[in-house]
């Protein structure tokens, strides 16, 4: 009798875990404490149910894509979640059937980037105790919806929206350079807001304050700038924020001031640009910054959710926030101080031989944990393929001021290891607060960059068809630049296998525990083999062991065991996934694990609007 009870009492808790935030918590540990799927049954995981959004644009050219990133939230017994285009919409958790739908009704004609939104955010009003759901669209408006009906909140801003251009220190002179693409963060009643400021259009982009609004009424509580006293914009927060509701702290990750790659017009280090910011969540007040790169030239952001993590140091538990950064760098720093706690070394770095341009002659490099992946690219590491492909590498990379990593941009092209796509990336870390494991996500992908003086920009750019090059112009700046990823036409990289890696790290010591190749690069062309994929997704750990990650180059959700990094299941998606993973148990009492599967912008790569879920088969495993 004893054994049924605490078998009962057992599946109470686990179904009583929610999925509230993006992160599954303010703290993004993206960490669920269910265990009925777990490392022993993990391998019977079947499809269960797909929903499609039909928010995505038609034909496969990518001439304009859709990105259906979103990563939904479970309470109250329902999924709610955003499409690409911001509808939202209500989801029975077992059926995957819609109970309403809410659209914004965005200008799917408009020139954003792509259409992409990564979900929703919650709160309850502790005097109503009614919930209430919000989007951050990305034209830029923060919407406020009943939770039972989808209906907007009428007393929250203007009929239930609030105009997120209004006010800002530099406006966006054309709506696309300002968008928002994160779900707010919630804490004390307010909801916090960074921005999405377009890369590389002028020295003056859209400036990338931070905001709190009232969550009842809309109305703006503070604001924190980055980069204030100047005409220099962007260094916004684009990615996730993280909270610390105990402490009354909002952690923020900055991205670069404008332009990325150059520089000159701004000297100094940016302060407050490629940070991550603690501020007091009541106030946005500063209460400590720690800055990942001086004067950012590489479009380093730090485009990763900060991850609320604990450290144990002998007797003493060190609350501590873990935030991983494009140039591979993982910095473990004190939550209430901002002070590394394996400490962070400034070294020596290239200069720039730019005129006009003040590269930081330092850099900060953390003790430990060690780069996660390479920093530099030596000629003997250049790999191909086959015979053709590697001559196309060494020929290309032979052409590049090559220095290691903070090889400033140049006028002849430099080589940018890691690339701009990371390292990390915002797929972000993982933490296992059972194990004390971080599980990171890394590319090892090189990109180039070179900088083209105004009077030569339209000549180059109608030019060069030998690389698929990324022009912008940089208006303001003596310079435009052009940047791509280095992969070889035969859709291979530069650079040995793995391409992506998922590593463990111990928290209290910073040493690696594992480290795997990640997925694979088929739908690329690439072989079948794990030989590790260039990933944009995301990953969660379960107290079933598990890591659940997507993000790669292959149609598959992917499940591995936490302890050792082997994998130990995978399910077949209907195209690539470029989201983050969550699970939750629905009143039936089965465990899901739900994915959304949009596809990569990539040719090849198939849009698309599911989201999919997968389920033990009924009866089993619980």
């Amino acid at each position: 009798m004893r054994v049924v009870l605490v078998l009962i009492v057992a599946r109470l808790l686990c179904a009583q875990d929610a999925w509230p935030a993006y992160g599954h918590d303010g703290g993004g540990t993206r960490h669920s404490p269910l265990r009925q799927i777990n490392r022993d049954n993990v391998a019977q995981l079947k499809l269960a149910w797909t929903y499609h959004t039909s928010d995505m644009f038609p034909g496969s050219d990518h001439s304009r894509q859709s990105s259906f990133e979103t990563t939904p939230l479970f309470v109250d017994g329902t999924l709610f979640l955003s499409t690409a285009f911001g509808r939202v919409i209500a989801l029975d958790p077992i059926r995957g059937t819609a109970l309403w739908t809410f659209d914004p009704k965005v200008n799917t004609h408009a020139g954003f980037g792509d259409f992409v939104n990564r979900g929703v955010s919650t709160w309850v009003d502790p005097g109503t105790h009614q919930r209430r759901i919000y989007i951050a669209t990305i034209d830029a408006r923060l919407i406020a919806l009943d939770a039972a009906t989808g209906k907007p909140a009428m007393d929250f801003g203007d009929n239930g929206q609030v105009n997120l251009r209004n006010g800002l220190r530099i406006p966006p002179p054309t709506d696309w350079e300002y968008e928002e693409t994160s779900p707010p963060a919630v804490i004390d009643d307010v909801l916090i807001t960074g921005s999405g400021v377009a890369d590389n259009q002028r020295t003056d982009m859209a400036s990338g304050e931070v905001r709190a609004w009232d969550a009842r009424s809309g109305k703006l509580r503070w604001t924190w700038d980055p980069m204030p006293g100047t005409r220099t914009g962007a260094a916004n927060a684009w990615s996730i924020i993280s909270v610390d509701p105990r402490r009354h702290l909002a952690f923020v990750p900055t991205g670069s001031a404008s332009p990325d790659y150059y520089g000159g017009l701004r000297p100094g280090p940016d302060r407050y640009a490629n940070c991550i910011v603690a501020l007091d969540s009541r106030t946005g007040r500063l209460i400590w910054a720690f800055q990942t790169v001086h004067h950012d030239l590489w479009d380093y952001d730090v485009a990763s959710q900060p991850v609320l993590i604990e450290v144990r140091r002998g007797d003493k538990t060190i609350p501590a926030v873990a935030v991983g950064s494009k140039t591979a760098n993982l910095f473990i720093l004190d939550r209430e101080t901002g002070k590394p706690i394996f400490g962070v070394e400034e070294r020596s770095v290239p200069k720039s031989d730019v005129p006009g341009e003040g590269a930081s002659p330092t850099q900060p490099f953390p003790v430990l944990p060690k780069p996660l992946s390479p920093q530099k690219l030596d000629p003997n590491d250049i790999w191909g393929k086959d015979a053709e492909s590697l001559k196309w590498c060494r020929d290309t990379i032979s052409k590049l001021r090559n220095d290691g990593i903070f090889t400033p941009p140049s006028l002849q092209g430099s080589l940018v290891v890691p690339g701009n796509v990371g390292g990390m990336h915002w797929g972000s870390e993982a933490y296992d607060p059972e194990r004390g494991l971080l599980i990171v996500p890394a590319n090892r992908l090189p990109a180039m960059v070179r900088l083209i003086p105004q009077a030569d920009f339209n000549k180059d750019r109608e030019q060069s068809s030998r690389l698929r090059l990324e022009y912008a112009r940089q208006q303001g700046a003596p310079y435009g630049m052009a940047r791509t990823l280095i992969i070889a036409p035969t859709k291979s990289p530069c650079t040995r296998p793995p391409w992506g890696t998922l590593t463990a790290i111990d928290v209290n010591t910073g040493n690696v525990r594992w480290e795997v190749p990640f997925g694979s690069m088929t739908a690329m062309g690439g072989p079948a083999e794990e030989t590790g994929s260039v990933n944009l997704g995301g990953l969660i750990t379960t107290a079933g062991g598990l890591v659940f990650a997507t993000g790669t180059f292959d149609n598959k959700l992917h499940a591995y065991d936490i302890d050792t990094g082997r994998e130990l299941w995978s399910g077949a998606l209907p195209t690539t996934a470029r989201a983050m993973p969550m699970t939750y148990v629905a009143k039936n009492g089965r465990q899901y694990v739900v994915i959304a599967a949009g596809g990569h912008d990539a040719p090849g790569i198939p849009q698309g609007d599911s989201l999919v879920a997968f389920a033990l088969p009924e009866g089993s495993g619980r």
